[in-house]
């Protein structure tokens, strides 16, 4: 029986351009914090989240880590949710992000282990998923029409919207790319970063159901559960969370009970591992609900959601952060759609990435491991 040895948590600040999706958002600091356990028999399980934050990257998912290493070292790795309740937060609240990135090279060493692939070990039968280009915030509409057409010519047939989070220049751009593109064979969605009011919201969730729009996504904080319910109430066009805010199951599964969303939104890194993210999808489910994931980020996490989503029956679309080349840093293997706009599941075991641990840790800020 395997013991864990050592477990190593870096925080990555790649060099790239810093992005915002709202006009009132200061430019993002995109951190990776990446998760390596390794056992005694020389195995490694890769796990990783991402956090966006302003004026400067993240330390503290990490370091809500250094509290959680030592219940690991010692333990057998495949006794997942044995390790996952010894680290559950009784005290205050820990970040979910931490929590996930443990419980997914907890899950990438047990796949490995298995020689499977991460969705297989979980049940998933289908290898690929359609995705959706999800840009951040462009400079203007022409910016937007030219990367509608970029996209198509890459095969995607649905394109996510960051916008302004101006109910009067979002629609403006709504109703210009359905000009541009009147037909049904590419799906628009608009995420507004829960910035609109709920008459703001009201308006326009009408305006993106006339102009066919395939959802309308994040227009009211979260947390806002009576104001999602009138909008589901009044709306035709489905109406989802941002999937950022709600991290508690039980809280989740009331939204769920309540008929708060025209579909759920989550995300492994959120919701705190793929056990709780694959338990709301469930539930979404059950409800005769969609559940998206929102993979936005860097490679490694976006792969633990891709696996979860092709083990997942109600998941209709990968979320596939743009431009590419920022989330791909230090990766050997990277997800991209092909041609046919479908985005596949890596073959290897695990999650199925190689990683340049030499850029890695060149771009590493902030580390932590056990014994230290």
């Amino acid at each position: 029986m395997s013991r864990i040895e050592h477990v190593r948590v870096t925080c990555v600040g790649p060099p790239a351009e810093r992005p915002t999706w709202s006009h009132d958002l200061p430019e993002q600091f995109m951190t990776l914090i990446v998760v390596r356990v390794r056992d005694d028999e020389d195995a490694e399980g890769l796990g990783a989240v991402w956090n966006a934050t302003s004026f400067d990257f993240d330390r503290y998912t990490a370091e809500a880590m250094r509290h959680l290493i030592p219940v690991l070292v010692g333990r057998n790795p495949l006794d997942r949710e044995a390790l996952m309740h010894d680290m559950r937060p009784r005290v205050f609240p820990l970040p979910g992000g931490a929590l996930a990135a443990i419980e997914v090279a907890l899950f990438d060493l047990a796949a490995q282990r298995a020689n499977l692939p991460l969705y297989r070990l979980l049940g998933g039968t289908r290898d690929r998923i359609p995705a959706y280009a999800s840009p951040p915030l462009l400079a203007d509409i022409p910016a937007y029409l030219e990367f509608v057409a970029a996209c198509l010519d890459d095969g995607f047939r649905a394109i996510k919207f960051h916008t302004w989070c101006d109910p009067v220049r979002d629609l403006a751009l709504a109703r210009a790319v359905r000009r541009e593109h009147p037909g049904g064979d590419i799906d628009f969605m608009l995420d507004v970063e829960n910035n609109y009011s709920r008459k703001e919201a009201m308006r326009a969730g009408a305006e993106l159901a006339d102009l066919a729009f395939r959802w309308f996504e994040a227009p009211l904080p979260d947390h806002d559960l009576d104001g999602y319910r009138a909008l589901v109430r009044e709306l035709t066009i489905p109406v989802l969370p941002s999937g950022n805010w709600i991290q508690d199951l039980s809280f989740f599964e009331e939204a769920i009970r309540t008929r708060t969303w025209g579909a759920a939104r989550t995300d492994v890194t959120m919701m705190g591992g793929i056990g709780p993210a694959r338990r709301a999808a469930a539930l979404a489910r059950e409800a005769g609900l969609d559940c998206e994931f929102m993979a936005w980020g860097y490679n490694i996490a976006a792969a633990a959601n891709l696996h979860l989503m092709l083990a997942t029956d109600n998941c209709t679309y990968f979320e596939q952060a743009m431009p590419y080349e920022p989330f791909e840093f230090a990766m050997l293997d990277t997800l991209r759609p092909g041609s046919d706009g479908f985005v596949r599941a890596p073959e290897r075991s695990g999650l199925g990435l190689r990683v340049d641990w030499a850029e890695m840790e060149n771009a590493a800020f902030h580390t932590l491991e056990s014994g230290t």
